[in-house]
Formats: structure tokens, C-alpha cells, sequence
């Protein structure tokens, strides 16, 4: 399971025109769900994020988690953050998690967000249009 964290002044997602999703300061989460992830890499995942220290203190030092600085979330899926783009020039989709699995992660992933912190959500499979205001900007990969 992947999330591509950014550090965001405010972040949403749009779907058809109309906005689904929006947070102000916090983290905008790039969710992919790959073969063979389960609810405890979800949930391994989660403490990651909940707990990686991105936000600055009063000494300007990246000490803060997104709870301890009174941040939210945004949690928006997306398949291509499992791609294998080790050859070729077209990436590859092969290790990604059947759309039924992955939804299923991706939406207990959010939920179990929801239960500690104020969390939005894009939508499953939809033509969305992401809008942010990276603050940094700072982005992190982060993989269990």
C-alpha cells in the first residue's frame, strides 16, 4: 500500500464539476492499493501518516504531526501510484489490486482516517480534478 503525502494549505477534489472533498491545512493523501495488501497494511499505513512529522513547531523544525498541528485530511485514490515503470515506455498496471480489493482498502483506509481526524474523501474510479496549495512544498512517499 502506498501514500504519496503532501503538506497542504487546503486541498479538494472535484468530480463532474462539483466539489466532493475539501480541507483546509493538512495533508492531501495520493492512496495506492496493490496486490496482496490487506486491513493491516491499511492500518500500518494509517499510524504512519498520522504520526510522521511534517508540520513545523514554534522553532520552525518539522517536529509536528498532521494531528498535533490541527490539520485534516484528504484521502483520494489513485491505481497509477502502482505502476511499474521499470521498462518500457508505458507503465505497467500488473501489481496493482483488483478494483473490487482495492476500493474495499481504500475505503476502510478512510474510514479508520475518519475515526481520529477530520478526513475527506475523493471518489472510487471517478474522473476526478485535484486542486492544492502544497505547503513547502513538501511531499513524501511512504510505502508498508
Amino acid at each position: 500500500m502506498i501514500a504519496l503525502i503532501q503538506r497542504v494549505n487546503w486541498a479538494k477534489v472535484e468530480v463532474d464539476h462539483q466539489t466532493i472533498g475539501e480541507i483546509g491545512k493538512g495533508l492531501l493523501i495520493l492512496l495506492g492499493v496493490e496486490q496482496g495488501d490487506d486491513t493491516a497494511k491499511a492500518d500500518r499505513l494509517l499510524e504512519k501518516v498520522l504520526h510522521y512529522r511534517l508540520f513545523s513547531d514554534a522553532q520552525g523544525k518539522m517536529n509536528l504531526n498532521v494531528q498535533q498541528a490541527g490539520g485534516s485530511l484528504l484521502v483520494v485514490s489513485q491505481f497509477t501510484l502502482a505502476a511499474d515503470t521499470q521498462k518500457g515506455l508505458r507503465p505497467s498496471f500488473s501489481k496493482g489490486a483488483n478494483p473490487a480489493d482495492a476500493e474495499r482498502l481504500y475505503d476502510y483506509f478512510h474510514r479508520q482516517a475518519a475515526e481520529r481526524i477530520t478526513t475527506q474523501t475523493g471518489q472510487f474510479a471517478a474522473d476526478m480534478q485535484v486542486s492544492l496549495q502544497n505547503d513547502g512544498p513538501v511531499t513524501f512517499w511512504l510505502q508498508v
